[in-house]
């Protein structure tokens, strides 16, 4: 059994989800139904798309404390230019890019100057949080109807499932980042990094330039969740999503990635925002104090890092 978690990190948080799911489906009579469900889903797809590029890069043993704060940015970039008379397609691309040429700067930081990412993305947050705050002038602007807010648009599947444009491209995004990851050279070179950068140069690989690689991805991947969340809230606001680093964080950990870098994926990040959207709907449904949910989700990002831990001991 130590075997098969330790071999396939996703399946522990999967069966938490099913054991969450099963739990407040009987302990409230509004949880299980297929509104509730999507509902749930939605809730999940910007954190868990920002949680996507947070996967990125812990698995090269890093850390993005800025990936939230970029995303806005990306928000308020893209409406501010709109807003001015650019067209919606050329404002939402200078949006992703700009996210994209952040996040790259972050990781040119990392591999050139060889500061801690913790450090780097620490410095990012409180630069970027103070750039979109001055270029917002410290206010919430309104997306403009159109492309900057289909993903947004409603839909039913097979006429009953509620669900968003917003989600399935969120869903299309996440297979091609795990393809990526699972079945091309940079994937396996991004785990190799994560597991032993000496051992990865040794065999090869070009350690700065995966690694540049991989921040570029992942603000690329910020500025697709930025796009997300206009769809969500049609609005600009530069102090959205403030604990949105700590919440993907706490999805990728949750989900069975090693922050020590190496050991995880996609599937459960996946799985992991999900437990986290589960958790604060199925509390909030049985009215529990949000403090009180902070504190459960607490326990768990510190039990699935304990878990991490003990598991690498008994593998060594």
């Amino acid at each position: 059994m130590r075997g098969l978690f330790a071999s396939s990190p996703a399946l522990g948080p999967f069966a938490a989800l099913v054991v969450a799911v099963v739990f407040f489906s009987v302990a409230t009579d509004t949880f299980f139904n297929l509104d509730n469900f999507s509902f749930v889903v939605q809730q999940s797809v910007v954190i868990g798309t920002l949680a996507l590029g947070q996967t990125l890069i812990i698995l090269t043993a890093g850390i993005d404390l800025a990936n939230a704060a970029i995303a806005v940015f990306g928000t308020v970039l893209v409406t501010r230019l709109a807003l001015g008379g650019m067209p919606s397609p050329v404002a939402l691309v200078l949006g992703i890019v700009g996210c994209t040429l952040v996040a790259a700067l972050s990781g040119g930081l990392v591999t050139r100057l060889k500061l801690p990412p913790f450090i780097v993305t620490l410095g990012m947050l409180a630069v970027m949080t103070a750039v979109t705050s001055l270029y917002s002038q410290g206010t919430t602007w309104p997306v403009p109807d159109g492309l900057l807010t289909v993903l947004g648009t409603q839909l039913y599947l097979f006429g009953q499932i509620q669900m968003t444009i917003g989600m399935g491209v969120a869903l299309v995004l996440f297979v091609v980042v795990w393809v990526m990851l699972a079945r091309t050279a940079w994937g396996r070179h991004v785990y190799a990094v994560g597991d032993d950068k000496e051992a990865a140069r040794l065999s090869g690989i070009n350690i700065d330039r995966t690694l540049l690689s991989v921040y570029a991805l992942a603000g690329l991947v910020y500025g697709i969740a930025a796009w997300l969340a206009m769809g969500r809230t049609p609005t600009a606001d530069p102090n959205a999503y403030q604990t949105g680093n700590l919440d993907s964080i706490t999805a990728v950990v949750i989900g069975g990635t090693s922050l020590f870098g190496g050991r995880g994926g996609v599937a459960g990040t996946v799985v992991g925002a999900l437990i986290v959207a589960v958790l604060r709907s199925g509390l909030t449904q049985m009215e529990i104090d949000s403090n009180y949910q902070n504190l459960a989700t607490g326990v768990l990002v510190i039990a699935a890092v304990a878990f991490d831990q003990i598991t690498r001991r008994r593998s060594a």
